[in-house]
């Protein structure tokens, strides 16, 4: 494996009830906080009072930012930014799933900045500071709430764009899973994808000796595989919830990373379909990462052939590598099939009249993949495989 640095400050509270510890986890850095939230899922399954009470009874003065998109667009970045410099916030608090945290996480450096928020998300610009902030969770899926990255949508330059900082690693995340009961069917799909794409994009890699980084993610891919499909069929189960999320949660905190590179490849070119077409992340992911494999299948087949035979309990006697490979793909197609995932662009009305604009939205840095080296033709490629 490769010389490595771990570093995850984030305080993980995790399980029933702990939205109580929320006003002691905030009272170190001040009194006035900015709430962030989405569309109101909140209030209807009553978490938004419980917050809200805890603020109040101890003292603490709050602002609202709700109406937070899945796709977390740059334009609500920048109102969170001006109530945080109007209303001097102290602290800023997430409530709700990764796009909410996303965006709270380029507010808390946008506010510190005199420029534009987009400066940071390109690159343009490297934030010295930031407003401290923490989260409670409500849907498994991006891993956000233990992690320093952020993807942030420009709609009006139709640009997605993956942006990190050491600054943005929440100083605390509460998660409890009874939070996730309400997220529809739907939703709870999409977030068991997004966590298992996570998982993928890390452990397509081309370093020697990693074998217990390998069996962290196998594991982590397996335990996903076993309880999902039951989550989906009992979506108030306690203890389904419970798993998922904790997945969730290790598929992007660091943990699965140590010692090599991961891909990410899949995820830059979801991100540019979404951005062109503002689709479910998860559901971009279920279409795109299978067309993926397929298409790298022979820059390691060895890979491929240990997914299959791992994850997805492919029998490989009597057969040569790129069988057994491509039964795997194929698994795990049937199984995100199984869930009510999305296989193909078209389930989303999507054509091929922009698949030339996805591709260059795509190519926005140049070649990009670190299992296999992507170019506009591999692009085109994938993108014509999943219509």
């Amino acid at each position: 494996m490769e010389n490595f640095t771990y570093y995850n400050p984030t305080k993980l509270i995790f399980g029933k009830g702990q939205v109580e510890q929320l006003a002691k986890e905030i009272s170190p850095y001040g009194k006035k906080v900015l709430l962030v939230y989405g569309g109101g899922s909140i209030k209807r399954n009553g978490l938004y009072d419980q917050v809200v009470n805890e603020l109040m009874s101890n003292g603490i003065e709050y602002f609202e930012l709700s109406g937070v998109e899945p796709n977390p667009r740059l334009t609500t970045v920048q109102r969170g930014v001006e109530i945080c410099k109007q209303e001097e916030i102290d602290f800023l608090l997430a409530v709700g799933g990764g796009s909410v945290i996303d965006c709270t996480k380029a507010i808390s450096v946008g506010a510190k900045y005199d420029g534009n928020p987009w400066d940071i998300v390109t690159k343009k610009y490297t934030p010295t500071e930031a407003i401290p902030f923490g989260t409670v969770l409500t849907l498994a899926a991006t891993g956000s709430e233990m992690n320093s990255g952020s993807v942030i949508t420009n709609w009006e330059t139709k640009e997605k764009h993956g942006w990190g900082s050491p600054l943005v690693f929440p100083k605390f995340s509460i998660l409890d899973p009874v939070n996730t009961f309400t997220v529809p069917k739907d939703q709870t799909i999409y977030g068991i994808v997004d966590m298992m794409s996570h998982v993928f994009e890390q452990y397509f890699h081309h370093t020697k000796n990693s074998p217990l980084q390998d069996r962290f993610c196998e594991s982590t891919l397996k335990t996903v595989i076993e309880a999902g499909p039951k989550l989906v069929n009992d979506l108030e189960n306690y203890e389904l919830r419970e798993t998922i999320l904790y997945a969730g949660t290790i598929a992007l905190n660091g943990q699965l990373q140590m010692g090599y590179r991961g891909d990410w490849a899949t995820h830059n070119i979801e991100h540019a379909v979404s951005a062109v077409y503002d689709i479910p992340h998860g559901g971009g992911l279920a279409i795109l990462f299978p067309n993926w494999m397929k298409h790298t299948l022979k820059e390691n087949v060895d890979r491929f052939v240990q997914m299959a035979v791992n994850v997805f309990d492919v029998e490989p006697n009597g057969k040569d590598k790129e069988a057994i490979a491509l039964e795997g793909i194929e698994k795990l197609r049937q199984f995100w099939d199984s869930i009510g995932a999305p296989s193909r662009l078209k389930d989303y009305d999507i054509g091929e009249e922009n698949i030339e604009l996805m591709a260059d939205k795509a190519m926005v840095n140049g070649d990009f993949g670190n299992f296999k080296k992507l170019n506009r033709e591999d692009v085109l490629a994938i993108l014509n495989a999943s219509l």
